[in-house]
């Protein structure tokens, strides 16, 4: 059976060396990884992850853990993370807990205990019972998207106040006052910090917000479709629709259709995120868009960094916070 001996006496290297080519290949020399791979090739030799995970402490895995991989938003940002994960040695583990803080919080504890080097999560879980939890866990934690209050956790996310203030101030200035809003679970970091940036932009205004007209979607396409429906079943219906995320701002427009409503003559429509198909959506929505791939970029860095050093794992939780980008469609109009 080859072993890492092998390996290292055929490139005329040390063991240590051929362990770093192999978990961390981008700080060894070019001339000496090609060296080393070609000595793999030759041999035959296979990584043991079961030894690997033994000798390390843990294993070559990073943890990716979302509440809906069905949303193309979390599609951007775990590939970004595999890309990081993968120059570093580390492959990626994906769970998808359908929004269950329950199921999350069984899923990080399995992974803790498959001795997982690292986990990016975009949690469903709140509250100061689950921050507790997370403030805890032994294994490290990077936070993305979504945010828990005081669970000491490094955090990347969008200025998601902005993202409504952005959409809010655009549909005021052209005329529209009574504005529906679909918005997002309740209790949710970014659900309420994009409620907040609406309420915050509407009163600056001067604007009465009818709260009849502030609906929760649960960030999901059916409840969208079923939040839109109340709202423009009303005989005074809003004017205008701002849906909190992509998934319930492409239900609206589904209903709009459904409905025999043109959009934006009848009623006008904005929302938060882009999707991969948006260009062939008629009308184009206008949206405001975070950089998942930055987002992603920014997650993968972080939690490898806690990974590779105690010292690094041991400084204060940061909080990385990105701007978003408005995007003009053809979905708004003036009153």
């Amino acid at each position: 059976m080859t072993t890492i001996r092998d390996v290292a006496r055929l490139a005329g290297v040390s063991i240590s060396t051929v362990s770093l080519a192999l978990n961390s290949p981008k700080r060894v020399g070019v001339e000496t990884l090609d060296r080393i791979q070609q000595a793999i090739k030759s041999t035959g030799y296979r990584i043991d992850p079961v030894a690997q995970t033994l000798a390390r402490g843990r294993s070559s895995l990073i943890g990716f853990v979302s509440a809906n991989l069905g949303n193309m938003f979390f599609g951007d940002i775990r590939r970004e993370i595999e890309h990081q994960a993968l120059d570093h040695g580390y492959f990626v583990l994906i769970a998808d807990s359908s929004g269950r803080a329950e199921l999350e919080r069984a899923l990080l504890e399995r992974m803790e205990a498959q001795k997982i080097a690292g986990i990016a999560l975009a949690t469903n879980g709140h509250g100061a019972e689950y921050a507790a939890f997370l403030r805890d866990f032994k294994t490290p934690i990077v936070m993305f998207d979504q945010k828990v209050e005081g669970a000491a956790r490094d955090f990347v996310g969008s200025d998601n106040p902005l993202t409504t203030t952005i959409l809010t101030e655009h549909l005021l200035q052209l005329g529209h006052r009574r504005i529906g809003f679909i918005s997002g679970p309740s209790g949710l970091h970014t659900a309420d910090e994009r409620l907040k940036g609406f309420m915050d932009t509407m009163s600056a205004a001067g604007v009465d917000i009818d709260p009849s007209l502030v609906v929760e979607g649960g960030y999901t396409r059916t409840g969208g479709h079923a939040q839109a429906m109340r709202l423009l079943t009303r005989r005074d219906r809003p004017t205008a629709i701002i849906g909190a995320n992509n998934m319930m701002g492409l239900a609206a427009l589904q209903v709009m259709q459904e409905m025999g409503f043109r959009c934006p003559d009848d009623v006008s429509l904005a929302m938060v995120d882009d999707v991969p198909w948006s260009n062939v959506i008629t009308p184009r929505i206008t949206m405001v868009v975070q950089d998942a791939q930055k987002l992603g970029e920014l997650a993968a860095q972080r939690l490898l960094a806690r990974i590779a050093s105690p010292e690094a794992a041991a400084e204060p939780p940061q909080d990385f916070i990105l701007t978003p980008r408005f995007v003009r469609g053809e979905s708004t109009r003036r009153l």
